[in-house]
């Protein structure tokens, strides 16, 4: 997946036994940012600075969804634990992660695997990536999304 391709199409259970779907946001920007573990520090602390710009993104006309591959009871407790107001799909199966370019090789502690790479999209109006932001670093990642959402 590259920049200017078509946004692949999703549908996934979400935090509270909900659905989130990439036709809920036609016609708006949408944001989904892959994070590797609910709960987790870095995770933490990326769902957090998302859900306090929310009302900016929203004003910025885009939409925010975060995707990890925790299950839905997982995204719920996640959800509440921080009080996060961004939707948060359950990609169990990997499906829209792997679509989305967000899987790949990581490694830590010397050891390396296959996990989810922290990535964010940014997808245009007419449904088509606008921008990609690979392996990203949490501090600051969020106001640059937002400052790209409104330039868009």
């Amino acid at each position: 997946m590259k920049e200017g391709d078509k946004a692949p199409d999703f549908t996934l259970q979400r935090d509270g036994e909900t659905t989130v779907s990439l036709s809920d946001f036609k016609g708006r920007q949408l944001v989904i940012f892959f994070y590797p573990r609910a709960d987790t520090p870095g995770c933490t602390t990326e769902a957090i600075d998302f859900t306090r710009l929310a009302d900016a993104f929203a004003a910025a006309g885009t939409g925010l969804v975060g995707i990890s591959g925790d299950t839905v009871r997982q995204q719920t407790k996640f959800r509440d634990k921080h009080t996060l107001t961004v939707p948060l799909g359950a990609d169990v199966e990997l499906g829209t992660v792997k679509a989305y370019g967000a899987w790949g090789e990581k490694s830590m502690y010397g050891r390396t695997f296959l996990g989810i790479v922290r990535t964010t999209v940014l997808i245009g109006k007419d449904g088509r990536i606008r921008r990609i932001w690979r392996n990203v670093r949490v501090p600051g990642h969020a106001e640059e999304v937002l400052e790209a959402a409104r330039h868009l």
